[in-house]
Parts: structure tokens; sequence; C-alpha cells
């Protein structure tokens, strides 16, 4: 509710200063892209793959983009296996307002960490979001995971 009756930002959620990474729950970033926690999750450890490149389409990216934020996206995963040993994983990337994406402007990918019984189905069912860890907590808990991802 807190997103659906506040202030929509201006401006693009993604395009901001390095400066705030922390106060943005950024994970990681590069010269061509960062990871983020979601604000609103559907689980805990819901990250979004972004690249620096305001776009909405993934083929407008430039080659290197491309490879830069595929890349975050594979060490992504192998960061919330690491830190969360999720059952498995949603990887999604919602192109347009008729494809679910909440953020058109500038793509983003989606990763979704799943377990055996996890309550995801809440929302659908009661329109209910159950979270059971502080997006400040999950913040902590993932980012020596990000940290310790080789910068190759």
């Amino acid at each position: 509710m807190q997103y659906i009756r506040g202030k929509k930002e201006e401006s693009c959620i993604f395009c901001f200063d390095p400066e705030e990474d922390q106060a943005r729950h950024v994970l990681r970033r590069t010269s061509r892209a960062f990871v983020m926690l979601n604000k609103y999750p559907y689980t805990n450890g819901h990250i979004l793959v972004v690249p620096k490149t305001h776009t909405a389409q993934i083929q407008t990216l430039t080659q290197d983009d491309y490879h830069a934020l595929t890349r975050l996206l594979r060490e992504s995963m192998l960061a919330l296996e690491n830190a969360l040993s999720p059952h498995g994983m949603n990887v999604g990337l919602n192109l347009g307002n008729v494809a679910g994406a909440g953020i058109d402007s500038h793509l983003h990918f989606h990763i979704v960490p799943r377990w055996s019984g996890d309550h995801n189905y809440m929302a659908v069912c009661s329109e209910v979001r159950m979270i059971n860890q502080h997006l400040d907590e999950t913040y902590q808990e993932l980012l020596p995971a990000f940290e310790a991802i080789d910068s190759r």
C-alpha cells in the first residue's frame, strides 16, 4: 500500500547517483550495471539487475552493456545461491507495461529466490504479501556474497 498510495518519483528510480547506493540497497555496481534489492519484494532476496544505460529495450544495449548485464545476472544468481541457498529461482525480464513492467522505461531483470513450501501464493489468493525479514537485514545478509564476487 505504501507504493500504491505513495508519491511516485518523476525521474527514473534506476538513474541515481552512486553516492546513494547504500541507501538504495545496491549490492554491487560495475561500470555498466548494478544489482539492488527490490524495495517491494515477492520474497526475501528478490533483487533487480539493471543496466546503467537508461533504455526500455534490451536490443538497444551495446554489446558491451549487454554482456556486462548478463554477466552480472549470472554472478547475482551465484551470490544468491551462496548466501540464501534457495531451492530454485524465478528470473525474468518484463518489457513494456502490458508485459508486467512496473518501470517500463528502464529495463531490469528480476531474480526471485524460491523455496519449497514458500508462501508466494499469498499475494494471489489473499491479496497479502508476507516477507519474513526486513529489507535492511536482507541487505546485510546478501552484501558479503556480492562483495565476494570475483571482478575479473
